[in-house]
């Protein structure tokens, strides 16, 4: 029992033993506490209908082992007598680890708030949704900025350093002004909202469906499946074309029947197509004229909208047209036209050589 009390660096043998106990002791019940907590509140907030307790939840589940560690070690140098900068050292890595766990915490709770409001809105309001994704990252910002600068102030001054980021951030902002500038294309898209979450646009040659809106990239997905990355500086210097915000659709085609067509019959074309456009549903007839004396046929020309937007409404309506035109078409022996040429020949007598 002498052994205990034997003193090494200022502290008996028993008081080290003693908070290697409090180290492993404290690290190992606040970690399989933590876990059977975290199982546990799980299982009770999927039969509950509030969120609180599932916030409660992934908060203990982003308390970090490292966090616990540190928890443990300063706990256990509590009932040692250390030197003051051992001491001081101790509580710093204390002070830091607690604010990154806070960080953590913080974070989670933004990234909490921001799952259930986009979740919630991005069928009600996808402009919205869009919007609470970028308040999100620079909420996230914001914590993780305030964490660093109360961890520097711990150990050092931070005004002079904040002094000379203000100075070197402009050299920083010549070097990376491309990704500046696609970060102040984001903010502009977020803003001003060209296109959100959801809506169905046309980038020159590519087209699809907006999936993401990041900082630097929009990312949408084509017809095709593939995902097509765009830089958003380029989108906002391109011309953008939105079709989730098209209220109907304004179609114009042509017929085209033959030069043998009897007059009568052409008079009855144009209310023909009326009837026929008329009876569609979901349609508005706009007009149909016989539009010009073509090379090879009489051409109508027929204008009409859709009113909903929806592509595969405005094919089936298209197709209903085409199929009743031909069948009355056919009813009235009126024949379409296609490219033809007619060859004249004339034979000269000899006499007229």
């Amino acid at each position: 029992m002498e052994f205990l009390a034997v003193e090494f660096q200022g502290n008996p043998v028993w008081r080290w033993l003693v908070a290697a106990g409090m180290l492993f002791f404290v690290g190992f019940v606040l970690r399989v506490v933590l876990w059977r907590l975290v199982r546990k509140l799980r299982v009770v907030a999927e039969t509950t209908p509030g969120r609180f307790d599932d916030l409660i939840v992934e908060l203990l589940d982003k308390t970090k082992f490292l966090f616990i560690f540190i928890v443990s070690l300063y706990a256990g140098a509590l009932i040692l007598t250390l030197p003051e900068l051992a001491e001081s050292f101790l509580r710093g890595i204390f002070i830091v680890a607690l604010l990154i766990q806070v960080g953590y915490w913080g974070n989670e709770c933004v990234a909490f708030w921001i799952r259930r409001s986009v979740s919630r809105r991005m069928t009600e309001d996808a402009a919205a949704a869009t919007t609470l994704a970028a308040l999100g990252f620079v909420a996230k910002m914001a914590i993780w900025t305030v964490v660093v600068l109360l961890a520097l102030d711990y150990y050092t001054d931070i005004t002079a350093l904040i002094a000379g980021l203000g100075i070197g951030g402009i050299a920083i902002a010549l070097a990376v002004q491309n990704i500046l500038s696609d970060l102040f294309a984001s903010i502009s898209i977020i803003i001003d909202k060209p296109f959100v979450i959801g809506d169905f646009i046309i980038v020159g040659e590519q087209m699809g469906t907006v999936e993401k809106i990041g900082l630097k990239t929009t990312r949408i997905r084509s017809l095709t499946g593939e995902q097509i990355i765009f830089s958003n500086s380029d989108l906002l210097s391109s011309r953008v074309r939105n079709y989730k915000r098209m209220y109907e659709r304004r179609i114009a085609f042509s017929i085209g029947v033959t030069y043998q067509t009897p007059l009568d019959k052409l008079e009855e074309i144009s209310v023909l197509i009326k009837e026929i456009v008329s009876g569609q549903p979901d349609v508005r007839f706009d007009r149909c004229h016989f539009k010009s004396l073509g090379d090879f046929a009489l051409v109508f020309e027929t204008v009409y909208y859709v009113l909903v937007p929806d592509y595969a409404v405005y094919m089936n309506v298209q197709q209903a047209i085409n199929l009743a035109v031909m069948r009355e078409f056919a009813a009235r022996d009126i024949e379409f036209a296609y490219p033809t040429q007619t060859l004249f020949v004339q034979r000269e007598s000899l006499e007229d050589e």
